[in-house]
């Protein structure tokens, strides 16, 4: 008789969790824990452009504090946090580039956000069911229409939470 595989639940992170968890906040550590906790065997994705912004914060100032929790983050992503950093083959960057173009031109996000833009495509098109983000941007994205924007391309949305509303919900 074959054995089914157990069910897990992809979630994205943006770079100031990674950032937040490296610093030790709070926050970030109690929303982890409803992560580990509540979902069903999770499998916490960083995106492509997270991993590249970590590598900007880490190169640009690394004497800084954000710059020091880029590279803690960097260094415990995987060994310690057990997340997984993932690219895209080159198909996959085009669709981001193409979707993410949309959802600045349609004014979901502005046009300097580029890389929140494509944070969000990329967590749609890595079948996350959350991103989890500080970033106030992300979290005024109009929820609908941008749902309809990524289904028009076969991309399911991930639903865009805040660290301290995930934790806040579990933790009263």
């Amino acid at each position: 008789m074959a054995t089914l595989a157990a069910r897990s639940t992809r979630l994205a992170v943006d770079t100031n969790f990674l950032l937040g968890l490296a610093a030790g906040s709070e926050v970030i550590l109690d929303a982890l824990d409803v992560i580990r906790g509540r979902l069903d065997n999770p499998i916490v994705i960083v995106p492509p452009t997270v991993n590249i912004e970590l590598g900007f914060e880490a190169a640009s100032a690394p004497g800084s504090a954000t710059g020091k929790a880029a590279i803690t983050a960097m260094r415990q992503l995987r060994p310690a946090w057990g997340f997984k950093p993932v690219n895209l083959v080159p198909v996959g960057h085009g669709i981001v580039e193409c979707v993410a173009d949309k959802i600045r031109a349609r004014g979901y996000l502005p046009e300097e956000e580029r890389n929140d833009s494509h944070i969000i495509v990329e967590a749609a098109l890595l079948d996350c069911t959350l991103l989890v983000t500080s970033d106030a941007h992300m979290l005024d994205a109009p929820q609908g229409p941008l749902r309809l924007l990524l289904s028009a391309h076969d991309l399911a949305a991930p639903l865009i939470v805040s660290p301290r509303k995930l934790a806040r919900a579990f933790f009263r």
